[in-house]
């Protein structure tokens, strides 16, 4: 089975909230899933206890009280990957592992980009963050190639619409540099050259593609399709979302070596809050 991937924003979901991604997740195809925006708090954690008590690799690094960040769930055996410790500044905000496929081993970076309003604080925050971003796939760069996939918080420098005046340079410069400093590629923009989609909008008609997909060459060549998930934003008949961002499924010509034994997580979760049995 081709190798495939799905990131999307699951927005610090509140414990009903979770229940309900859970249930979508589980019935994905895909054997890896990137999880941005969790939260020490419940509904994060009900994902994570769901998913690792159905077998799958959870990676969930410790969230700071209030902190956002990332969680890995994988049907694939995985080792974890050495950027989560190189990074040293809201280090919640990446992870990453390292799964064995037919063509070797490759490496699986999720990040949540700080986002930012026009406070100094927020701004250099968020430069901040990048920069020790940067340093850490310096840090850990090697033969072994990378994805990378998550919500960046960043627009390409020729997005449609351009949204002129909320991105600072230091912003574009960071997607730049992730082709030009750390030779990735965008594989949805590698794929569809002039196709305009967003991941999320304020309104339909201002949109914005914050959640991205970029490899080293060699995965790159690999590509299948890379396509975005728009029905986790779209409203159910009581008016609830899954979320307020699409999903990015991407698919390799690449196999998994070492598939987990896996059950039902949503089948997991009921376990979980079923009442102790009483003696008498």
């Amino acid at each position: 089975m081709p190798l495939s991937l799905l990131t999307v924003n699951v927005g610090a979901p509140s414990v009903d909230r979770a229940q309900r991604q859970l249930r979508w997740l589980a019935a994905r195809p895909e054997e890896v899933l990137v999880l941005t925006e969790t939260k020490a708090t419940a509904g994060s954690e009900l994902l994570a206890e769901a998913f690792s008590s159905a077998g799958y690799s959870v990676t969930f690094p410790d969230h700071s009280k209030g902190e956002l960040g990332v969680m890995i769930v994988s049907k694939l055996a995985t080792e974890v990957d050495a950027l989560g410790t190189a990074l040293d500044y809201l280090p919640a905000r990446a992870a990453g592992i390292v799964v064995d496929t037919d063509d070797g081993p490759l490496r699986v970076v999720g990040a949540y980009v700080p986002s930012r309003d026009a406070t100094l604080e927020k701004t250099e925050r968020k430069k901040t963050w990048i920069e020790r971003f940067h340093a850490a796939l310096d840090t850990t760069a090697s033969d072994t190639p990378l994805l990378l996939l998550g919500d960046l918080n960043v627009l390409e420098p020729g997005h449609q619409p351009a949204h002129r005046g909320q991105f600072a340079q230091f912003e574009y410069a960071f997607y730049e540099a992730l082709t030009e400093r750390h030779r990735l590629t965008d594989l949805f923009r590698n794929l569809h050259p002039d196709r305009v989609e967003h991941s999320w909008a304020r309104r339909p008609e201002l949109g914005y593609r914050y959640d991205h997909a970029h490899a080293s060459p060699a995965v790159a060549e690999r590509l299948l399709s890379c396509d975005y998930v728009h029905e986790t934003r779209e409203a159910a008949a009581d008016g609830s979302r899954l979320t307020d961002h699409s999903g990015l499924a991407v698919r390799f010509s690449l196999c998994a070596k070492q598939t987990l034994l896996t059950s039902d997580p949503a089948m997991a979760v009921d376990a979980l809050n079923e009442p102790e049995p009483t003696l008498f």
